[in-house]
């Protein structure tokens, strides 16, 4: 298939002839990517929205969670169920996605980030097979300075006659997804995904209004010499990345032998998408910032599907001490450490891990020479 020439539409339906059972799947992924062009819009609107943000497919139905007045790119004075800051687009993107796939009987039921309790499918549209969760605008911190956000997706199979989906149907490992993608709003538009064929790119063609094939057949390098992670968190690190890091930084005359270069964009959608165009690994691990928190990112709609599509690359994603797709979600809104990327890089981490919970290796800064609590005999490569 060419790419440039190739629409999602047209790619979706021929994937269709693979899929089991493709036809809803493909027509929920449809719905989807109307939803991330009205949400792209939005975004690029900006402070033009003024107080009054334009809501694509009309007012929220009573019940629904309302928009909120304001600047798009402001806060709404509240916080969202993790108790972060709210801002007003996050609110208007989840209303557009819920309002874009509960209709089309594609969906037995949704579960999003700015939503404590899954969304009940309203009574008179039909029920369909799936379940979808989603983060409605990652990185909406980021609005304020115009950097790169996104939506994240993921789409599961709804458990055998099941109609009114309750929150433990949604508690599926990340290997049970059937798709998994991510919407990209920057300097060009762009959706990312995969059907478990494969990690293809589509960018958005403004004067045609479609998704159009660009990025066919995605892969990641199994070396890079690009990270990223916040390094203001270093003080809160495990010793097993506090480790890696050093040695990365000591560049050429470390255990390394080479330099690397540190990124950090504080969007995952934006992170994840470097990875995919050039390689690289990306860091969010556990640390000790918050000991009720074992991670900071969200498993069901954020790790999973992201990690879904980088093992689609041929990248490797972990929390350090396992595959992320792995692990048997026990709340909606779980997070879990992410180490994804370059799978060489991934593995590297994991061994850090591993070492260090056996008690084989003390851990010593080589970049500083600094003795921890940890012991002072030098990190082996």
């Amino acid at each position: 298939m060419l790419h440039g020439r190739t629409t999602l539409s047209k790619f979706i339906i021929e994937e269709q002839r693979k899929l089991e059972g493709g036809a809803e799947l493909i027509a929920l992924v449809n719905d989807i990517q109307t939803a991330c062009k009205y949400i792209g819009s939005a975004v690029a609107r900006g402070a033009l929205a003024g107080t009054h943000v334009g809501y694509a497919l009309g007012h929220p139905p009573p019940g629904r969670p309302g928009l909120l007045t304001g600047s798009a790119r402001g806060s709404t004075g509240g916080v969202n169920v993790h108790g972060e800051e709210q801002k007003s687009l996050d609110v208007i993107a989840n209303d557009i996605m819920l309002d874009s796939c509960d209709w089309g009987g594609h969906l037995a039921g949704m579960v999003s980030e700015e939503m404590e309790a899954p969304y009940a499918i309203p009574a008179q549209y039909p029920r369909g097979r799936h379940l979808l969760v989603f983060d409605p605008l990652d990185g909406s911190s980021n609005l304020d300075v115009n950097v790169t956000v996104g939506t994240i997706f993921s789409v599961l199979r709804a458990p055998a006659g099941v109609v009114d989906p309750g929150p433990e149907d949604f508690l599926q490992p990340g290997t049970a997804q059937v798709c998994a993608g991510y919407a990209l709003y920057g300097p060009a538009a762009m959706i990312v995904l995969t059907l478990g064929t494969g990690v293809h790119g589509f960018t958005l063609d403004p004067e045609i209004g479609a998704y159009i094939l660009t990025h066919p057949n995605l892969s990641i390098g199994a070396d890079t010499q690009e990270f990223a992670v916040n390094a203001s968190n270093m003080r809160f690190w495990e010793p097993p990345v506090r480790r890696y890091v050093d040695e990365c930084l000591a560049g050429k005359s470390g255990v390394r032998e080479k330099d690397f270069n540190m990124r950090w964009i504080a969007s995952l959608v934006a992170e994840v998408h470097r990875i995919l165009m050039r390689g690289g690994l990306f860091m969010y691990p556990r640390d000790t910032k918050d000991p009720d928190r074992p991670g900071r990112l969200r498993l069901l709609y954020e790790a999973n599907p992201m990690a879904m599509l980088v093992e689609q690359a041929g990248g490797a994603a972990s929390t350090g001490r396992g595959r992320i797709l792995d692990v048997v979600p026990a709340s909606l809104h779980q997070r879990v450490p992410v180490i994804l990327g370059s799978r060489n890089e991934v593995a590297r981490v994991e061994r850090y891990h591993a070492e260090f919970d056996r008690g084989e290796v003390a851990f010593r800064s080589p970049l500083f020479n600094e003795r921890s609590l940890f012991g002072a005999a030098p990190a082996s490569p």
